[in-house]
């Protein structure tokens, strides 16, 4: 097929070169961009009588035909084509006729595709904050369901202090608020049109840049026309989010594949999002949740791509950038995927009140309260300290529990404890006295589910 380009070349090039140029297997998703974007162009370019309105209107008729026709699936995509921008051109052009050969005018496929990039990643940004607004949702439900089961807290991964399982749940909407923010701080750098940069020097049609990008919903355009082509910062950027949200949701993953474990045995996974072992008939594996937790590590991946395609390339466009799409397409996808996954198996994650209580009866993790309340006494905190940590030993070597210890052990320790010792540290009372503002008592961890779902509602 000779090539929309030929000119300066036959447009004769080799098969392979043909297959290892071409770009259509992969950027035909942004078809629906495509087409928007060039209708939007023809309108401009009547509007500024560089084309009749007649031809315009020809060209928009075209376009939309075409956008119906494949998205019923009545019109295929051409491999031969090099790009999606070929191949809505050139049938275009076939179906009728010289108006389709306008359409180009004052355009480039550089400012082309760049604005097709753009407007495609802004429509993926609205979609994984939807993805993250659900996962938050699910998550601040199981917590409401689960605001007051006691169950231990970890630092180092051991046993630290006392919270309720609906207090950590609430840990991960405050996470994924951050992430729609990121995201949301990315749309609105990335929403500036670059169309009309052309290759690289603007044009010297009377074109109306403004018009066109406001048209397609930009809040304005890339002020240099060289930068307008060969800035990908916006898709650098997009990655970088993806990849902590990835981050939040691996750390997510790892947690419950270590609730879910036997060692653990705080929670229990609903069937349908885990899978059995091909020889041990015993097996529950919490597999959607090592999928995503390794994931992540090519999302990570597709940010280093990408930011190393962009690290040495002198300005404008190279075709270098082509590497942009399959990174970012990758990236959108896999997070899509994790996010909706982790949204389907949250509600039907069921704790284990009991065991959960049971672990944080060990461990002495009420040694902290105990201090405290050896404070109340009128003691300094570092003796108290110290008279908590000798009373825990105590207990360790008696192999009982602070709850467990006799009056008379307290006494000897400091004489000024009293029976009140025992509401001190009970696990129920700690929790509950832990109410200051995004704290683990029940009623904070109320107020944090209220103050997510209202900020919920405000996306």
């Amino acid at each position: 097929m000779n090539k929309m380009w030929a000119g300066r070349t036959d447009g004769a090039t080799d098969a392979a070169a043909d297959s290892f140029n071409s770009s259509i297997s992969f950027d035909c998703r942004m078809w629906r961009q495509d087409i928007r974007g060039s209708i939007a162009h023809a309108k401009m370019l009547a509007r500024c009588g560089i084309i009749t309105d007649g031809e315009s209107a020809s060209i928009c008729e075209g376009l939309e035909g075409i956008y119906s026709d494949i998205e019923s699936g009545k019109l295929g995509f051409d491999p031969s084509c090099e790009d999606i921008h070929m191949f809505v051109e050139q049938v275009l052009t076939s179906r009728i006729g010289e108006p389709g050969k306008k359409l180009h005018t004052a355009r480039s496929r550089n400012d082309q595709v760049a604005l097709d990039i753009r407007m495609y990643l802004r429509d993926e940004i609205d979609t994984v904050t939807g993805g993250l607004k659900a996962l938050a949702s699910a998550l601040t439900d199981k917590a409401e369901e689960y605001r007051d089961a006691v169950m231990p807290g970890y630092t180092h991964l051991q046993r630290a202090q006392p919270v309720t399982f609906g207090h950590i749940l609430m840990a991960y909407p405050q996470m994924f608020l951050r992430d729609i923010g990121r995201l949301a701080d990315c749309r609105k750098r990335m929403n500036v049109s670059p169309i009309g940069s052309c290759a690289l020097a603007g044009t010297t049609y009377p074109a109306d840049r403004l018009s066109e990008s406001l048209d397609l919903g930009f809040d304005g355009i890339c002020e240099n026309s060289i930068d307008g082509v060969s800035d990908r910062d916006f898709g650098i950027e997009l990655l970088s989010a993806l990849s902590v949200v990835m981050m939040h949701l691996s750390r997510l993953s790892e947690e419950i594949i270590l609730w879910a474990s036997w060692e653990f045995g705080f929670i229990h996974l609903d069937d349908a999002f885990t899978t059995g072992s091909s020889i041990m008939p015993q097996k529950k594996n919490p597999d959607m949740a090592e999928l995503v937790r390794g994931k992540t590590g090519r999302v990570y991946g597709d940010l280093i791509a990408l930011l190393t395609v962009m690290k040495g390339l002198p300005l404008a466009y190279d075709k270098d950038m082509q590497e942009d799409k399959e990174r970012l397409f990758d990236a959108c996808d896999t997070v899509r995927a994790c996010l909706d996954i982790t949204s389907r198996m949250i509600p039907g994650m069921r704790a284990d009140r009991a065991k959960m209580k049971k672990a944080a009866e060990g461990g002495f993790i009420n040694a902290t309260d105990l201090a405290d309340y050896i404070v109340s006494l009128g003691i300094p905190f570092r003796t108290a300290y110290k008279i908590s940590g000798g009373l825990v030993t105590k207990c360790a070597e008696k192999g009982i529990t602070l709850g467990e210890l006799p009056l008379e052990d307290y006494r000897e320790a400091c004489p000024l404890i009293g029976e009140e010792v025992y509401r001190a540290v009970d696990l129920d009372e700690c929790v509950r006295r832990r109410n200051t503002p995004g704290g683990t008592a029940p009623d904070e961890v109320e107020k944090q589910i209220a103050s997510v779902r209202r900020a919920l509602g405000e996306i």
